[in-house]
């Protein structure tokens, strides 16, 4: 069993920055891909950033050019660098990571951590 964990959230002003953490621990022969979602009160689900194993990045236009994904060397962390923060990004914020554990692939979501961002 994989899980996923996320951390760094918290209230921050308007044009602030945070840096929130995933990890992935278990069974892990390969992570293929990681991506960082958000869902912001009384609206869908929606992606935010992706990165895949060999390091190609994609963002969501409403974050292009503030947010920054990456991962360790390891490849079993990945980080969401967010930078001037709007009230508009206030959501809960969710890690899926996808790859293979033994013989089997696996699609695994984190709890999530809130970001509010104060105007």
């Amino acid at each position: 069993q994989v899980h996923v964990v996320e951390s760094g959230g918290g209230l921050v002003q308007a044009g602030g920055s945070l840096r929130l953490s995933c990890v992935a621990t278990g069974s892990i022969v390969a992570l293929s891909v990681m991506a960082w979602y958000r869902q912001p009160p009384g609206k869908q689900r929606e992606l935010v950033a992706s990165i895949i194993r060999r390091g190609t990045a994609h963002y969501a236009d409403s974050v292009k050019g503030r947010f920054t994904i990456s991962r360790d060397s390891a490849n079993t962390t990945v980080y969401l660098q967010m930078n001037n923060l709007r009230p508009e990004d206030t959501a809960h914020y969710y890690c899926n990571a996808e790859g293979v554990t033994n013989g089997e692939g696996f699609s695994s979501w984190g709890q999530g951590t809130q970001v509010t961002v104060s105007s």
